[in-house]
């Protein structure tokens, strides 16, 4: 078969599979799961050997250090995978529920109850755990789900897939509830983003270059963030303590992802005595601070800043500063560079707080807090398929949730409009 027939039989199964679903009950859904945490545990050895192909592969063709790390499956990764489908389980399913109910003057019922998505398609890089995170999620919140992971994981993506269609059949469930696709020609990618009558919604994870490709080329909805550039800017009269070690979170515990602060914003009044105070421990764990003019009097061991660092998602230890008169400044620069995902403000004044909160446009907006918080995890929804920087129909994290979407249930008594 053609690659283009096989892409467009999943995707007519898949549909066909997320009516049959979408229809299970919460127990169905989570036996699932569960069986499917038994067989990676059962199937560990196996899994692994899978991905030691998929790892010298990688090596042999000169993959990044960085991107083999994300590769490589440990015994850690493995009781990662079983952690999180137990996780899944142990979360509310949302389908069915009601989000609002009210009667109508003329005594209709109207309620407004969640509905899963349909089928939708993840084009992701890299990690092969996200081929179980994905499906988990996407099949809990009832919906179908076709994967296609990243040829450097094609061993790997291939063993998972088959566990997860064992777990679906001694569940009861349609194996085509979710599937892998088997080959690595990238034209499956291009045919799957045909699919617009079988496929409901198009979730991509991973780099710039990825999520364009996929932007440009697909006839579904795509829910995307394209960059992480996300900010802190600490106002006058800040604790300073507090921001410092805000700010050290926010770039240092995980430089290389997308929640990491990349531009660092301080209020004129503040710089001469925060800046020296948190360049000193930044500087210490590595970071290169690329300044403004005002920055670089201040902190001598700062690198001028370009045009093109005010912008830039560096993922590394690398960190923007800029000195600004006003909050006004401050959130004008987040409107002209930000990329709507995190940005933070460091303050003690309670009306500035609100008012950044109020104006800033991102998908998670923090006070007093580090950047490193926009997580589905830790902001309380289990898990989650990734951030959405768009607003359609999903913005921040995308849980359990926000893989639903609503639709009007009206009960009457013979009511007929006049």
């Amino acid at each position: 078969m053609s690659v283009e027939s096989v892409v467009c039989d999943m995707a007519r199964a898949a549909k066909s599979a997320s009516r049959e679903i979408a229809k299970c009950s919460t127990a169905q859904k989570n036996d699932m799961l569960l069986k499917l945490a038994d067989l990676i545990c059962e199937n560990s050895a196996g899994i692994r050997k899978e991905n030691a192909e998929d790892v010298m592969a990688a090596q042999q063709s000169g993959l990044s250090t960085a991107m083999i790390d994300r590769l490589t499956i440990t015994d850690a990764t493995i009781q990662s995978m079983m952690n999180g489908l137990r996780e899944v389980v142990a979360l509310e399913d949302p389908v069915g529920s009601s989000s609002r109910t009210f009667r109508r003057p003329n005594g209709l019922e109207v309620s407004r109850v969640r509905i899963p998505l349909g089928v939708i398609g993840i084009i992701y890089e890299s990690r092969p755990n996200v081929t179980i995170d994905a499906a988990a999620l996407c099949l809990k919140s009832g919906n179908s789900v076709i994967l296609r992971g990243g040829t450097e994981a094609h061993h790997s993506n291939q063993i998972l897939a088959g566990l997860i269609a064992m777990a679906l059949q001694e569940a009861g469930l349609p194996k085509e509830s979710a599937q892998v696709i088997p080959v690595t020609d990238r034209s499956a990618v291009t045919t799957l983003l045909q699919q617009e009558e079988w496929i409901d919604l198009i979730i991509p994870r991973g780099g710039e270059s990825l999520i364009r490709f996929v932007v440009e080329n697909s006839r579904i909805p795509v829910l995307k963030h394209y960059k992480g550039v996300c900010h802190v800017y600490v106002d006058k009269g800040a604790d300073f303590e507090m921001a410092e070690r805000i700010c050290f979170n926010a770039k240092v515990q995980r430089p290389g992802v997308c929640n990491a602060m990349e531009t660092l914003l301080v209020h004129e009044n503040a710089a001469p005595i925060f800046l020296p105070m948190a360049a000193e421990n930044l500087s210490a764990a590595g970071v290169e601070l690329r300044g403004c003019e005002k920055t670089c009097r201040i902190l001598h061991q700062a690198k001028t800043a370009t045009d093109a660092d005010w912008p830039a998602e560096y993922m590394n230890l690398t960190l923007a500063v800029k000195v600004v008169s006003s909050m006004n400044e401050a959130v004008a620069h987040i409107a002209r560079y930000g990329s709507g995902h995190t940005d933070a403000i460091v303050t003690r004044n309670y009306e500035r707080a609100r008012r950044f909160v109020r104006e800033v446009d991102a998908s998670v907006v923090l006070v007093n807090a580090s950047t490193r918080f926009n997580d589905g995890g830790q902001l309380g929804l289990g898990a989650e398929i990734g951030i959405s920087t768009t607003k359609l129909h999903a913005f921040g994290p995308m849980g359990l949730e926000e893989l639903t979407t609503t639709k009007f249930v009206v009960f009457g008594d013979g009511q007929i409009r006049e």
